[in-house]
């Protein structure tokens, strides 16, 4: 058995009740239930921000460690999970995908799952896990080689364990699942090895799937076992047999609007990257936009069906993707809005009725793709600026190469930004970086590398990367900045309490003032922080948690950059810090 029980049954039965069952009730009033937190985001709409104001901008200097808790064993890469805590427990996952439960009152582990993971998988960028879903009585969470896992809340024993992809074909998994009407949702990871992304629809109780979507053009979806309908209309946008191995993948997971009822997931870049390559025809139409890559896809949660979509990047040749997570809000004119911040450096505002453009703005610096976006909400390309066509060289080995901005890791990537229902902004974890690109010829050969392009990536300014902005969605003005040395990695959370908390390379764990960007509060956790906050309450006591550990694609990928950030240690430790509860009646 992979599953290592820790302690005494007495103790797992002292966790809480022996019924205790997550319902969808519980997942639709997560943000505001303050005692738990069972869903990535803090809520299925991705805010991350708590109502909680215990803990405030007058005493968070007196937020101290409650416990810490370490991962243990040599399976410390980048660990960028965000903790789920119900009925006395606390959920993370692990690089190398582990899942741990641990007492919230002790920090002692109480039983760990790690993956048998076969030899040969092949992960993008790094071996990192983001997080898991609680429904029922069950915890699920993904793993490298592209499998989906449940297991008894309880006692980590497995219920059941479903292939959603083929992993010697590249595909991969590591975002937290979510979870709609006992329906759990996932996607894939493996955009750079000419996979095909889609969305899986499961039932919790057996794991059996009831739809899939795929979410490039001329792929057919399924529901409960039969085909349904096709994604997009084939050959509009791709040339030949391309959208066969067309990339797209889902691989940062989805948000869920309730009150649209609609599934929002973002798609990855296109295969190869190579752009001239799925060029279908006239730039200035759409034959060559390759949809449904680098796009948000509003999708029924019932059957699949794609509702609406927004194309952020079309012809996407950096590496932009479109990923970023879609975060639900109501502006403060009182209109229903989503928002996201691309990779390709512009922050977009969009209708939540079907998902059409409102506004953007770009949030990193010397942005060279595009001049801008136009009304519609398509970019006004550079062509320029665009990597130059191999076949167009003299030796037809390596096309111009160009320096783009934002760099292939993006003005923003994976990092969930978050959204403050107190001061009505958003709050961006950005890195300012470029890249030297340029293309070469590819073929596709399943399990290899599909990129066709080659990059390496440099810091625009001597003195900062990282950048967390303070952007006010009504106007697209930039309120603050706060700069970092290294680039930023970590998630972002927001309180009623005035707080922004984030992360450092370096190791420090923030609280900043949500309308200046003034540190009010640091600790220094030993290794640099990719991991997303969380806080909750406890016994009248507000507590935070977050994981350190040093990681993700920055090191492996970061070029001029990884060199910057090459002392940087590695770790696995979970903190959870408190304010005492003298200093809360205090104030």
């Amino acid at each position: 058995m992979n599953r290592f029980v820790i302690a005494a049954m007495a103790g797992v039965l002292a966790c809480g009740g022996a019924n205790a069952q997550v319902t969808e009730e519980d997942l639709a009033n997560d943000q505001a239930n303050t005692a738990q937190v069972v869903t990535n985001g803090m809520g299925r709409g991705l805010q991350r921000y708590s109502p909680l104001e215990t803990l405030n901008k007058e005493n968070v200097q007196n937020l101290v460690p409650a416990w810490a808790f370490s991962l243990g064993g040599e399976k410390q890469r980048g660990q960028e999970t965000q903790p789920l805590v119900y009925d006395g427990m606390m959920y993370i996952t692990g690089s190398y995908s582990r899942l741990y439960a641990i007492d919230i009152e002790t920090g002692r582990e109480v039983w760990q799952y790690d993956a048998r993971l076969p030899e040969g998988i092949l992960p993008c960028c790094d071996v990192v896990n983001r997080g898991a879903a609680i429904y029922g009585d069950k915890i699920f969470f993904g793993t490298l080689d592209a499998r989906l896992v449940a297991l008894d809340l309880k006692t980590g024993d497995v219920v059941w364990n479903k292939k959603i992809a083929d992993y010697k074909a590249g595909y991969s998994y590591t975002a937290a699942p979510l979870i709609v009407d006992g329906l759990i949702i996932t996607g894939n990871s493996g955009g750079e090895f000419g996979i095909v992304g889609e969305v899986q629809a499961r039932n919790t109780d057996t794991g059996e799937i009831v739809w899939t979507r795929p979410v490039i053009e001329g792929h057919m979806g399924t529901l409960n076992g039969e085909e349904s309908t096709m994604t997009g209309t084939l050959n509009a946008t791709w040339p030949g047999d391309m959208w066969k191995t067309g990339g797209g993948a889902t691989w940062l997971g989805g948000s869920y609007d309730i009150d649209t009822d609609t599934i929002v997931f973002g798609t990855g870049n296109p295969a190869p990257w190579n752009s001239w390559l799925r060029d279908a025809g006239n730039p200035e139409g759409n034959e060559g936009d390759n949809l449904y890559a680098a796009s948000r896809l509003g999708l029924d949660p019932a059957t699949g069906e794609i509702k609406w979509h927004f194309q952020t990047t079309p012809r996407e040749g950096w590496d932009y993707d479109g990923v970023n997570e879609v975060v639900s809000y109501t502006d403060r004119a009182g209109n229903a809005r989503y928002a996201t911040a691309d990779r390709n450096g512009y922050f977009y505002v969009l209708n939540r009725e079907d998902g059409s453009f409102v506004s953007a703005v770009p949030f990193v610096q010397e942005i060279s793709w595009a001049s801008g976006i136009d009304e519609n909400g398509r970019p006004i390309f550079v062509e320029d600026n665009r990597p130059g066509d191999p076949a167009a060289a003299a030796d037809g080995a390596k096309g111009e190469t160009v320096f783009a901005v934002p760099g292939f890791l993006g003005g923003k990537n994976w990092m969930p930004m978050a959204f403050s229902q107190r001061t009505g902004n958003f709050y961006i974890p950005s890195n300012e970086w470029g890249m030297d690109i340029w293309n070469e010829p590819v073929t596709y050969k399943q399990g290899a590398a599909y990129l066709g392009s080659g990059f390496t990536i440099k810091p625009l300014f001597e003195d900062y990367i990282g950048s967390l902005k303070a952007i006010d969605p009504d106007t697209g003005e930039t309120r603050w900045e706060y700069k970092n040395e290294a680039p930023l990695w970590a998630g972002v959370m927001t309180t009623a309490g005035g707080l922004v908390f984030t992360g450092t390379p370096e190791g420090q764990f923030l609280a900043l003032d949500d309308e200046t960007g003034e540190t009010l509060w640091s600790f220094q956790t030993g290794s640099g922080i990719v991991g997303q906050p969380i806080t909750w309450e406890q016994d009248g006591e507000q507590y935070v948690s977050v994981i350190s550990g040093w990681g993700g694609a920055v090191p492996l990928w970061g070029g001029e950059v990884a060199s910057k950030v090459n002392y940087l240690n590695q770790g696995g430790m979970l903190w959870t810090f408190k304010l005492p509860r003298q200093f809360a009646q205090a104030n």
